[in-house]
């Protein structure tokens, strides 16, 4: 799948077959890679077509002009705060302070839940892999994109935050519900 991945970043790179230049979010490794782990660390639980469901949020606030404009940006929203162990260090450069997401307060909880985010046994890991082809589906080839309407927020289904009254509900895929801005 890594080599399938690599390939087909390099063409697009090359050829722009399926991503063209006006469009903003551009393909390579490293947004591929931002957004298989926001797949696998939000859906991995999920059906396919849940985790697609993740993708094309992800993929929709990219679009959107109220969030950042990569995969990779999206993905890692959120205030973030300075190590205490480069925090007191006045004579520290910027480049080597260390930030974290303050915990619950990202866009995609995974990402500052507190847990480490490594994928268990990521060469043997279906999971991941399944994260893998999603993402090159959704990011590459544009597959199923009409699937969440839309859709800019989520969350599961045992939560219910003050945000989603204020909002229009799409659906609900496994135990995800799907929202969007109108």
């Amino acid at each position: 799948c890594a080599f399938l991945i690599a390939m087909t970043v390099g063409y697009l790179n090359t050829s722009n077959a399926a991503i063209g230049d006006s469009d903003p979010v551009k393909l390579d490794a490293i947004q591929l890679h931002c957004m298989a782990q926001n797949i696998y660390f939000e859906a991995n639980n999920q059906s396919k077509t849940g985790m697609i469901a993740v993708a094309q949020v992800t993929m929709n606030r990219v679009r959107d002009r109220r969030f950042p404009n990569t995969v990779c940006e999206v993905v890692f929203e959120g205030p973030i705060r300075e190590s205490w162990k480069t925090r007191n260090n006045a004579e520290l450069a910027q480049e080597d302070r260390i930030f974290y997401p303050i915990k619950h307060m990202c866009q995609f909880s995974w990402y500052c839940d507190g847990k480490a985010d490594v994928v268990p046994y990521p060469e043997n890991n279906i999971g991941w892999r399944k994260a893998q082809d999603v993402a090159l589906e959704v990011m590459a080839f544009d597959r199923y994109s009409g699937i969440v309407e839309g859709a800019t927020h989520y969350h599961a289904d045992y939560v219910d935050p003050d945000w989603n009254k204020t909002i229009t509900l799409v659906t609900k895929i496994d135990n995800h519900i799907f929202y969007r801005w109108d």
